[in-house]
């Protein structure tokens, strides 16, 4: 109970995002087309949340890292919740796309 509380106000175990991507973890920003086109995280993959339940062949393999991301980290949220209860095992929320950025240069 006490870790759960800890996890929702962001004092559970931090998550080494750059370690991730390093080992290979795919980023999949959520933002819109246009958001996207904007500006990204190189090499990064843009499927829109309200068109991930419809793209989850993208994504093929349910065990590789996942970190999501958008513009505040709310859809992002919501594209983990997704992704988890279609059996993804390993996503993690980046937030804001701009600070996922500099974390894991």
């Amino acid at each position: 109970m006490i870790q759960a509380i800890k996890n929702i106000l962001g004092l559970g175990a931090k998550v080494d995002l750059a370690q991730l991507v390093k080992e290979g973890a795919i980023i999949v920003d959520v933002r819109s087309k246009g958001e996207y086109a904007g500006g990204n995280i190189k090499g990064s993959i843009n499927i829109p949340v309200d068109q991930l339940p419809n793209n989850l062949a993208k994504l093929k393999d349910k065990n590789k890292t996942i970190i999501t991301c958008c513009a505040s980290g709310m859809r992002s949220a919501s594209a983990k919740s997704i992704l988890k209860s279609n059996g993804y095992t390993s996503v993690h929320n980046g937030g804001g796309w701009m600070s996922l950025q500099n974390k894991i240069r």
